[in-house]
C-alpha cells in the first residue's frame, strides 16, 4: 500500500485535507438552491463510501509495503473494526448537525464555530491518545485558533443587526456539532497502528481499511439519523424518500461529488497521521474552518451587508488562524 515516509509530505497531505474539508460544503450550497439538505446528505454519504472503496482497491492495495486492503480487512480484530465503525456513527451525527447549521446560519458561521470547536477539543483528545509533537507549540496554535473562533462569533453578532437576525438556533447547533465532531477521529485512530504502517500489529488496521469501516458506519447510521431528520427536520418542512428519487441525475451528482471531496481529505489525513501524529494531522485538517470562512465571505458574500468594522474583525480572524496553523506545523518538527 502507499505509505508516507516524510513529515513534509504529511504536511502537504494535511493541507489538501484542509482544502477538501473546507470546500465540500460548497456542493451543499449549490444543491440547496433547489434541493433539501436532508436529500443532499444521502448522496454525500454515498460519495464518501464510494471514495473509500476507490482508495482501498488502489492506493491501499498497491506496492510491497504494509498489508493490502483485503488481507488487512480479514485479519482485523473485531474490537478495532467496531472502533472505526463507531467513529463513523459519531461523525455522521455531528456532520448532519453541521449541515443543518450551514443551512440555517451559513458557512462563515457554522464552520468557524462548529469545526473550530472540534479542532480545539479534538487536538486535546487525540494528543492524549497519541502524544506525538511538541505540546507547547501545539497548544499555543490551538489557543490562537480558539481566539479566532471567538472573533468570528463577535463578527457575526456585529453583522446580525438591522435586517439580519442572529440565528441562535444555528449557533447552538454548530456548538453541538463541534463537540461531537471532536471525538470521531480518536475512534478511527485507535483502530490503526499509527506507529508502524509498514508492518502494522496483528489485529490493527491500515488507514485504508479503517476509512472503509468508518465510511460503512456513516452509511449504515444514516438510515437512522437522516430518516429521523427527514421526518422531523430541525429546519423546514418534512420530506421523504419519494422526493429523493425524484431528483435528477445532476442534482444527485453534486451531492456525491461533495462526499468524494470530503472523503479524499479524510483518507489523506489518516495516511498522514502515521508520520505527523494524530493530534497534528487532525488539527491541521480542521484548519478547514479557515477555508470555509474564506468561501463564505468572498464567494457566497455572507457578510456582504455587514456594518463598518466587521471586515477588520474577519481579517484578524484569518490572521490568527494562519499563525495558529503555523504553530501546529512547527510542533511536529
Amino acid at each position: 500500500m502507499f505509505i508516507i515516509d516524510s513529515y513534509s509530505l504529511a504536511i502537504v497531505f494535511c493541507f489538501i485535507t484542509m482544502l477538501c474539508w473546507g470546500s465540500w460544503a460548497n456542493t451543499q450550497k449549490l444543491a440547496g438552491k433547489t434541493w433539501r439538505y436532508e436529500l443532499f446528505y444521502w448522496d454525500y454519504v454515498i460519495g464518501i463510501l464510494i471514495l473509500s472503496l476507490i482508495f482501498a482497491f488502489t492506493l491501499g492495495s498497491i506496492g510491497e509495503q504494509g498489508r493490502s486492503f483485503i488481507p488487512d480487512l480479514v485479519q482485523a480484530d473485531p474490537g478495532n473494526i467496531g472502533s472505526a465503525f463507531i467513529g463513523g456513527i459519531i461523525f455522521n451525527a455531528a456532520n448532519i448537525l453541521l449541515a443543518t447549521a450551514i443551512a440555517i446560519a451559513g458557512m462563515s458561521v457554522a464552520f468557524p464555530i462548529g469545526i473550530g470547536l472540534a479542532l480545539v477539543l479534538g487536538v486535546i483528545i487525540n494528543y492524549i491518545g497519541s502524544q506525538k509533537g511538541d505540546p507547547v507549540f501545539l497548544f499555543i496554535g490551538v489557543g490562537l485558533i480558539a481566539v479566532a473562533i471567538v472573533i468570528n462569533a463577535l463578527a457575526y453578532k456585529k453583522a446580525s443587526t438591522g435586517d439580519q437576525k442572529v440565528s441562535t438556533k444555528g449557533i447552538l447547533i454548530s456548538i453541538l456539532a463541534g463537540v461531537l465532531m471532536a471525538f470521531f477521529y480518536r475512534f478511527i485512530a485507535a483502530s490503526m497502528d499509527l506507529d508502524n504502517f509498514v508492518t502494522p500489529a496483528a489485529g490493527m488496521m491500515t488507514p485504508y481499511t479503517a476509512v472503509f469501516i468508518f465510511s460503512l458506519g456513516i452509511f449504515v447510521s444514516n438510515f437512522l439519523f437522516n430518516t429521523l431528520l427527514m421526518k422531523r427536520p430541525i429546519s423546514g418542512e418534512p420530506t421523504n424518500y419519494k422526493a429523493y428519487f425524484k431528483g435528477n441525475f445532476s442534482i444527485h451528482l453534486v451531492g456525491i461529488l461533495g462526499g468524494i471531496i470530503w472523503g479524499i481529505g479524510n483518507s489523506l489525513n489518516l495516511i498522514a497521521a502515521g508520520k505527523a501524529g494524530a493530534a497534528i494531522s487532525y488539527g491541521l485538517g480542521q484548519g478547514a474552518t479557515l477555508v470555509a470562512a474564506l468561501w463564505g465571505v468572498f464567494i457566497w458574500k455572507e457578510f456582504k451587508d455587514a456594518p463598518k468594522g466587521t471586515n477588520r474583525m474577519l481579517a484578524m480572524m484569518f490572521i490568527l488562524f494562519l499563525i495558529g496553523i503555523m504553530f501546529i506545523i512547527y510542533a511536529g518538527k
